[in-house]
């Protein structure tokens, strides 16, 4: 193919534009954004060579981005050939751009977990925790291995939700040892305090709290280690991006639009020290009149699938606001443990676990 001369010419400034348009496979973020092109040389005679680097457990992600690349370059004016040279290996721990020398500063993985995900919100009430305990349920009865670690120190609410005040066991290698209820294994403050007495403590001890539940917990192994967070966007959550290599976050909000400006802010946390953004979970969606059956947006319409759109992320799911959801988490049986034929809320959730687990490759 020659080039027209109304086009620019060939250059490695060109074909890295074209592949900032190649999508990493289940993200809305491109493979140039993700770091993965290391090298690109175009020849006077329009040979055109690319080198990527890639880290995945995956193996089928370096053949789609081969794939893709392929199909995209080689439709660019100029390009006589095209050799697209990828090395793939399993992925290493990786180092805070921000951080020192010092290995302690490093992002690594949490001991024998395959996928930690957080989930997040820009602001309280929106149901973040409600999501987080559900989608934990809906993954372990998909048959994934799963664990929840509920990291909101100030307000932890999953010994409610599950219905236990069980306490965490100690290993002998002094490590914490999870609760096992309803098909997970749990962390959780609340069981480690009263459940009236208040978690007093300031910033930095709060922080040093949470590192301890990242490194100094037995899972056992698990498929899924769902992160509850606090909302906003303080400096628990900078702790998580900071020192812990998540494959991805996931951003709950409500339709209404005071609830998008927040969410907003949780994206952009995330984006800055490059997690990826898995979706966005619009909970409290509609509410279903139990009289009547008519639907009732009460929070508004259609926020989440906007907000989607506009930041280029999947919209994973819509809950609806629901009095059984809520009976169930204050009776301390998450309404995912439900039969999905027969609550449109178990549902939702099984579909949202199913389409996370599909993205992140399981």
């Amino acid at each position: 193919m020659t080039n027209s001369p109304n086009l620019p010419p060939l250059s490695p400034a060109l074909v890295r534009a074209a592949l900032t348009t190649v999508k990493y496979p289940g993200f809305s973020r491109d493979i140039v954004s993700f770091g993965l092109v290391k090298n690109i040389t175009v020849s006077p005679a329009g040979e055109v060579t690319i080198q990527l680097v890639v880290e995945s457990k995956n193996s089928d992600i370096p053949r789609y981005i081969y794939e893709s690349v392929m199909g995209t370059i080689k439709e660019l004016p100029g390009v006589s050939k095209l050799d697209v040279d990828i090395e793939h290996h399993a992925p290493q721990p990786r180092k805070n751009p921000a951080a020192g020398d010092d290995p302690a500063d490093w992002k690594s993985s949490v001991p024998g977990v395959k996928h930690v995900i957080a989930v997040a919100s820009g602001k309280g009430g929106v149901g973040k925790s409600t999501v987080s305990a559900n989608l934990a349920v809906a993954l372990s009865r998909l048959g994934y291995r799963t664990g929840l670690l509920d990291l909101d120190i100030y307000g932890p609410s999953m010994s409610l939700m599950f219905g236990t005040k069980e306490r965490p066991g100690c290993s002998d290698k002094e490590q914490f040892l999870p609760v096992e209820v309803a098909g997970i294994k749990l962390l959780s403050m609340g069981l480690l305090v009263e459940e009236e007495a208040p978690v007093a403590v300031r910033g930095p001890l709060a922080t040093r709290y949470v590192q301890q539940f990242l490194r100094d917990v037995d899972w056992g192994g698990l498929d899924f280690l769902i992160l509850d967070l606090p909302p906003g966007t303080g400096d628990i959550q900078l702790t998580i991006v900071q020192t812990v290599d998540l494959a991805g976050a996931i951003i709950v909000t409500t339709p209404q639009e005071v609830a998008l400006i927040d969410a907003r802010k949780a994206v952009g946390l995330f984006s800055r020290v490059n997690t990826p953004i898995l979706g966005i979970i619009e909970n409290m969606s509609y509410f279903v009149c139990p009289s009547d059956g008519l639907v009732y947006p009460i929070f508004g319409e259609g926020g989440g699938e906007r907000e989607a759109q506009k930041l280029g992320v999947p919209l994973l799911g819509k809950i609806p606001l629901d009095i059984d959801t809520r009976a169930a988490g204050d009776a301390g049986k998450p309404i995912a443990l439900e039969d999905p034929g027969k609550s449109r809320v178990a549902a939702a959730f099984n579909g949202i676990a199913s389409t996370l687990a599909s993205v992140l490759g399981e």
